[in-house]
């Protein structure tokens, strides 16, 4: 009886549906090619800030930081997907799984004396004690097998870091008999972004440190030489953020994206919340039925501090139609550094420096950048693909890719302080993966200008993405 009484309902449910017409959904707004111009007005730096003050407080209530694994990511995750949910957009939060490495202890003493180290990810941990040996230097980059030559069975190599792998270093002194690493950072900073990759197999422990400290280890070779690095590597679940635009072609999507995780060493104010802050900025004036002609895809990264995690989860991922209909991808990676730099990837490669140009259409993207930094009032200078950041996975599967950066560690020359103002002679970040990467440091200016310039040229794709193939 309860069936037939079911059935009757729904009889009547459907009599009663069909009884007036259903209301036609409404129909999605057309193209405006004012929207470049428009969401340029639109955005401000204050708002931008506004989403940096949150993600700090965040990280100051959940132990001082947003990292992997942490409970100020998870919050980082909430706030992300509530501000876009409740700006229109179709939200979801896909879990990926991450390997996690941690160092516990890093040490290293040349005859007794103490110099600062940094260990490289996914390092192997040495040891009880360390491991000791006389200091032994690689030739060149220690690029090649050759190039440790010189190391002996039991010595602890010494290595400028160059144009190849750290892991291809380190396996080059493991072959040779060293049992331990050291590489000199290219400049006079601690070397805190080295990593071995994932996976990396025949290395041996290995350690970083400043030009200055390796410049001065390089004098002493031969001396007794102690490396401790206890290091572990733990398996944890984390989650990307995507937000795409209800309106737009969904088989031509313009992707923009940035990493949402932290270091665990601080809160991650300008590495990366900047990014975030000002892709949150562009997503909210946007909003999540705009004007446009292509989707529009929202991307926020997890574990990208520990080897781009999860951005390669999501690319790789993809059955390859849907990566197909991935027109480009514009990343936002530090974009407020305190002595900040104007810095777009060198799609074309124009500056032949380090890679070479990135897939078709890379070009394209870069130029669109530079000319939303122009409008804003600065003349931008390239910056090469490293792979170090979330762009990488995009490249790698022949996506058209580009991005803005106001630079890390690196070093600000005289002619680009008398060009963009700032300190000449210090890193673009001095807190670089440092407690001290907070609000109080930010370049607010340099937030405001790049949040312009990602704005105009992701509504510039959103209406079309012809010029990725025209020119």
């Amino acid at each position: 009886m309860r069936t037939v009484r079911a059935l009757v309902l729904v009889a009547i449910t459907t009599t009663m549906a069909c009884g007036a017409p259903a209301a036609a959904p409404p129909a999605p707004p057309a193209p405006d090619p004012a929207l470049p111009s428009r969401i340029v007005t639109d955005v401000t730096g204050d708002g931008a800030f506004a989403h940096l003050s949150e993600l700090q407080r965040i990280a100051e209530a959940n132990g001082g930081n947003r990292a992997l694994g942490t409970p100020g990511y998870d919050a980082s995750v909430e706030y992300v997907a509530t501000t876009l949910r409740d700006a229109g957009y179709d939200v979801q939060t896909p879990t990926f799984s991450a390997r996690q490495f941690e160092v516990r202890q890093e040490q290293l003493a040349v005859e007794g004396e103490a110099v600062p180290v940094s260990a490289l990810g996914f390092s192997p941990t040495t040891p009880e004690g360390g491991v000791t040996g006389p200091l032994a230097l690689i030739a060149g980059e220690g690029c090649a097998p050759e190039d440790a030559a010189g190391v002996t069975p039991g010595s602890v190599a010494l290595v400028r870091r160059g144009t190849c792998t750290f892991a291809d270093k380190a396996a080059h002194a493991a072959r040779a008999g060293a049992v331990g690493l050291i590489v000199i950072n290219a400049e006079d900073v601690p070397l805190v972004d080295g990593t071995l990759g994932e996976g990396a197999t025949g290395v041996v422990p290995s350690g970083g440190v400043s030009r200055s400290a390796g410049d001065a280890l390089a004098a002493r070779a031969g001396a007794s030489v102690t490396l401790t690095l206890v290091t572990a590597v733990t398996e944890t679940q984390s989650r990307n953020v995507l937000a795409q635009t209800r309106t737009g072609n969904p088989d031509e999507v313009v992707v923009a994206g940035g990493h949402l995780d932290s270091v665990p060493e601080g809160p991650g104010v300008n590495d990366n919340g900047s990014g975030v802050a000002a892709l949150l900025e562009t997503a909210v004036r946007l909003g999540g039925s705009p004007p446009v002609a292509n989707a529009v895809r929202f991307a926020f990264w997890g574990a990208e501090e520990v080897g781009l995690v999860g951005s390669t989860a999501y690319v790789n991922g993809l059955p390859e139609p849907e990566r197909a209909r991935i027109a480009l991808y514009l990343n936002l990676d530090m974009v407020a550094s305190p002595n900040a730099g104007y810095l777009v990837y060198d799609g074309d490669d124009s500056d032949r420096v380090g890679a070479g140009p990135g897939p078709a259409g890379s070009a394209v993207v870069e130029r669109a950048l530079v000319e939303g930094l122009a409008a804003a009032g600065v003349t931008s200078a390239g910056t090469d693909f490293t792979g170090r950041s979330d762009y990488g996975p995009f490249i790698e599967h022949g996506i058209p890719a580009g991005g803005l950066f106001t630079g890390a560690e690196e070093v600000k020359t005289p002619e680009q302080a008398q060009q963009w103002g700032g300190t000449a002679g210090q890193p673009y970040d001095p807190c670089y993966h440092q407690a001290c990467d907070r609000l109080d440091t930010v370049d607010r200016t340099a937030l405001d200008r790049n949040t312009d310039a990602v704005a105009a040229a992701l509504a510039r794709f959103a209406l079309s993405t012809e010029e990725l193939t025209s020119g």
